[in-house]
């Protein structure tokens, strides 16, 4: 007798051996048509699966993770189905499940166009409403690898070679095409209905650029049509939302071929960049941060003592002088363990909060890179905290209030909290790991947020909190993190004085709010679709003339608006006010004040707010009074 425990706890008894599937069909009707697979003891497995002893089961249907995850990897197996039945001279290689969908790697002796990407989906809806069952079946290594070359797939003959001479491989068929696979996979083509092609790009064979470039075709696929049509209404908007494109139209920055993976500051851009420096200089301040400033260019020697050296250094950009070897920084801890250690330090300076706007350098893969959110050179609000053990959990409450205020004034209230402890690779006693782990996580109750615990994600010398943003399109970034090391500390060799005159080694807390500069700019950029809360716009209100009689009443305005410290401009040009306005309201600015002969007369100006409001006309003290409202308030 075999015993099955369901989900809610219930136990059914089955004779003898049977599938998922008939599991699904003993339990119900609906519920045998709706499974796509099963969840055997934690394990994901075809309906075809059979069951030989108890287990515990659940049934996989598309409204669970798994399920989805099915649909794309199935998806994905449909794609490749359809590439070879048109373009039976491609060779396929590997189709894993990503983020939203799915991508295929194709080896073709020409380049698909979109017409062919049209072609191939049409393919695939044609090969899904056949309904083919998808089946599996099982060869030796040797044979697989030789059924894969007889069929002229050479990359899928190489990767079953790979893998050790004793193992069997598992192969699924669909109609006339059969891939190598460890499954699990959807029991029939008719099961995945939504789905489309969104690209096609390059990529070498096994991701080393040593070796030959194909193409990848990527693709995204949901379990209703609705859930299709709500992500691709999404990437629409986040197409318009993209910070390179709002980059280049608003005029803040852009990136040259002369120095890929770096920033050029245009004037817009920077004031910007200056704004949100300044903002977290005066968290610093207010927060008990002494700001510092380290150097670029370090010894080598320091960042083999850290440990960088020997498991960072493909990542780090060097160079020679007079026999010694340099590193520009990747990161800003050594240099202010470095300065910690300057003169000698008591319990009573603890705990020691040092800031810096650090710039870092990491050599980043070209094919990574990506407008200002990811790059080579970039700038963090980089923080550490050189502490006691019993000082761990009050600096961490005092940090995540903190981080939250902070996020909330650059308009992010939705903040996912993950805590990652230990690794089984770790140095640090038991009973420090418990006191640090404790800390974190106390911290975040203090805050009276929920959290989600990633066992066994912490770095090797101590556990963090990372931060997740989401944003307006509900797109999550991680951005802040707070980390509890015990060996950086250590290795530099820094020391405190206790109470009772020994030295010990201080615990380093590293913390960042926004992380990098240039990558939250590019995510705020995107949050507000480029219009940027009015204490954040780098022209927060200009002012435009109807005639040239109005001239001088518009320089007396912007004077005034400037001497109250706002970023204000004239408009005087000759044209037509209509356009003036326009033209304004497509770069996005909070607000556009119009002065006509009335206006001037009056003392008054015509307001229209960012959305093509019209707020009407106004005394100019109660137009001051309005915009001081919105800095002060954050919007």
């Amino acid at each position: 007798m075999i015993s099955i425990q369901l989900p809610d706890g219930s136990r059914r008894e089955f004779p003898a051996p049977l599938s998922v599937g008939d599991v699904a069909a003993s339990i119900g009707t609906g519920l045998a048509k709706a499974a796509l697979g099963g969840k055997v003891d934690g394990q994901v497995v075809d309906l075809s699966h059979v069951i030989d002893h108890d287990v515990q089961l659940a049934i996989v249907t598309d409204k669970d993770a798994d399920g989805l995850d099915l649909i794309r990897h199935s998806t994905a197996h449909l794609l490749a189905y359809a590439v070879k039945s048109l373009y039976p001279d491609a060779q396929v290689t590997i189709g894993p499940v990503i983020e939203n969908g799915f991508y295929y790697d194709f080896a073709y002796k020409r380049p698909f166009t979109p017409d062919d990407l049209a072609a191939i989906e049409a393919k695939m809806t044609e090969l899904a409403r056949k309904d083919e069952k998808v089946q599996r079946r099982v060869l030796p290594r040797d044979e697989a690898v030789a059924h894969f070359k007889a069929m002229g797939e050479a990359y899928k003959a190489e990767i079953i070679e790979s893998i050790p001479a004793d193992q069997d491989v598992s192969l699924y068929a669909e109609g006339a095409f059969e891939d190598l696979c460890r499954g699990p996979h959807v029991p029939s083509t008719g099961r995945l209905k939504h789905f489309k092609l969104m690209k096609v790009a390059g990529a070498y064979w096994r991701g080393d650029h040593r070796n030959e470039m194909l193409q990848r075709i990527y693709g995204t696929a949901w379990a209703s049509k609705d859930d299709l049509q709500k992500y691709l209404t999404m990437l629409e908007e986040a197409e318009k939302r993209d910070h390179r494109r709002l980059g280049r139209e608003l005029d803040l920055f852009h990136i040259d071929e002369h120095a890929p993976g770096v920033v050029f500051w245009h004037p817009k851009g920077w004031t910007v960049w200056q704004e949100v420096e300044q903002y977290m200089r005066r968290v610093y301040r207010d927060n008990g941060y002494q700001e510092v400033k380290g150097p670029q260019l370090l010894d080598k020697t320091l960042w083999e003592a850290t440990g960088h050296w020997d498991k960072y250094r493909d990542n780090m950009f060097t160079t020679e002088s007079e026999k010694r070897d340099y590193a520009l920084k990747p990161m800003n801890c050594p240099g202010h363990i470095l300065i910690f250690k300057h003169g000698v330090k008591s319990y009573r300076d603890l705990p020691l909060r040092f800031g810096e706007f650090g710039q870092c350098h990491r050599n980043e893969p070209t094919g990574g890179l990506h407008g200002i959110m990811r790059v080579r050179g970039f700038t963090q609000d980089d923080g550490h905290i050189f502490c006691t053990e019993d000082q761990i959990l009050p600096e961490c409450v005092a940090y995540t209030a903190l981080l939250q205020k902070v996020y909330a004034d650059f308009g992010f209230t939705d903040i996912i909290y993950k805590v990652a402890t230990r690794p089984d690779a770790r140095i640090g006693s038991d009973e420090v790991w418990d006191k640090a782990e404790h800390a974190l996580m106390e911290s975040l109750r203090a805050s009276g947020v929920d959290f989600i615990i990633s066992p066994g994600d912490g770095a090797f010398y101590g556990p963090k909190i990372e931060y997740t943003l989401k944003d307006a399109l509900g797109r999550q970034w991680q951005c802040g993190t707070m980390q509890v090391d015990f060996s950086m500390p250590g290795r530099l060799g820094a020391e405190f004085v206790d109470e009772d005159g020994q030295h010990k080694t201080p615990v380093m807390l590293h913390r960042a709010i926004v992380g990098s500069l240039e990558r939250f700019i590019g995510i705020l950029i995107e949050q507000h679709a480029g219009a940027l809360p009015t204490w954040l716009a780098p022209t927060q209100v200009v002012v435009a003339n109807i005639t040239d009689a109005q001239a001088d009443y518009v320089a007396e305005i912007v004077k005034s608006l400037q001497k109250q410290g706002l970023r204000a401009s004239a408009d005087l040009r000759n044209e037509k006010i209509t356009y003036k306005i326009r033209q304004h309201s497509m770069q996005k600015l909070p607000y556009i004040l119009v002065v006509g002969d009335k206006e001037k007369a009056n003392g008054s100006v015509a307001v229209r707010a960012r959305g093509n409001q019209d707020l009407g006309v106004m005394p100019l003290q109660d137009f001051l009074n309005r915009i001081s409202a919105d800095i002060t308030n954050k919007v």
